[in-house]
């Protein structure tokens, strides 16, 4: 049987479904019982990604472990706790929950980290690599650069087969945050001074990101890997509304403002995050990850943006 951590978020939910599509027995780790529980998904519940949690019952007849639950990174977040707070959940839960899991017995542990271990942006002709030094900058970034390190370490000690994947930004139905905001911003028609974009980033679609991760379940080769992944098309903030638009049926009205004034405006706004995302560029090669695993994304960038956005016009016309 397979465990799923966060088995309420956008990416566990996805992972169970597909598990479940599959035929195969899984059980979701999560805080509170599930809206719409799957009817071939055990649920273990009330349990918290914390140094203190007794994983005993949940890993009770686990061979594997999807660790997708932590602390996400939130835009502005700061404070002189905050790396605290990350450490607590993205290291010292995850260390616990790993400890715990070898001493079950589970054989492989496949962790979802992010692409902000390797950092936050990228030069032309040089996107990040699995083998490159990590250099995150951010508290997120920070705490999941130290809970793979601890996760190594519990291998070496233990046996546990880890596996860990760095995923580029996700998207998919159900997706939040800045992408949705962009499918809010071109259904209403609005103008958005974004045609002139020349940033290249790399992005993964969800059903891309979950076919990977059950391909590292049991994939031989995938153990004490690190795996970076992307949709193998990468594209500038200007070509992705575009194509975006094309998923939505609408047109977009896209001005071609330069890019100088737009990154001046978000550093006096206090926008810089936003304007890293729109302007700066971040590219992943994921040769790595289809050499060793012989894996290529099953789903292209225009077939996984129309799956997003058929998705969310369902639950537009559903308010």
């Amino acid at each position: 049987m397979i465990l799923v951590t966060g088995g309420n978020g956008f990416v566990g939910t996805a992972v169970l479904a597909a598990i479940a599509e599959r035929g195969q027995p899984a059980r979701a780790a999560v805080r509170r019982a599930p809206c719409f529980p799957g009817s071939h998904t055990e649920y273990a519940l009330g349990l918290d990604l914390a140094s203190d949690t007794d994983w005993t019952k949940a890993l009770t007849g686990i061979h594997t472990l999807i660790h997708t639950a932590a602390r996400v990174h939130v835009m502005r977040d700061s404070g002189p706790d905050t790396i605290a707070e990350y450490r607590r959940t993205n290291v010292d839960g995850t260390l616990r929950i790993a400890r715990q899991a070898a001493d079950s017995g589970v054989r492989r542990f496949v962790f979802i980290s992010s692409i902000k271990v390797n950092g936050e942006r990228t030069t032309a002709g040089r996107p990040f690599r699995a083998s490159d030094v990590p250099a995150p900058i951010d508290p997120y970034g920070t705490s999941k650069h130290e809970a793979e390190s601890a996760l190594r370490e519990v291998a070496a000690e233990t046996g546990l087969e880890v596996v860990v994947i760095r995923p580029v930004l996700v998207y998919g139905p159900g997706v939040k945050a800045n992408f949705a905001s962009m499918m809010q911003w071109l259904t209403r028609g609005l103008p958005l001074p974004l045609g002139a974009i020349h940033n290249t980033r790399s992005l993964v679609a969800l059903e891309n990101l979950v076919d990977l991760i059950l391909t590292c379940v049991d994939h031989p080769a995938a153990a004490g890997e690190t795996f970076l992944i992307s949709d193998g098309e990468d594209l500038s903030t200007t070509e992705l509304l575009r194509r975006l638009s094309c998923a939505l049926g609408v047109s977009p009205w896209l001005l071609p403002v330069p890019e100088a004034f737009l990154k001046f405006g978000a550093r006096v706004a206090g926008r810089r995050d936003m304007g890293r995302r729109l302007f700066e560029s971040l590219q992943v090669d994921i040769a790595h990850t289809t050499h060793v695993l012989g894996w290529t994304p099953p789903v292209s960038v225009d077939q996984g943006l129309r799956i997003t956005a058929e998705s969310f016009l369902r639950r537009e016309r559903n308010r």
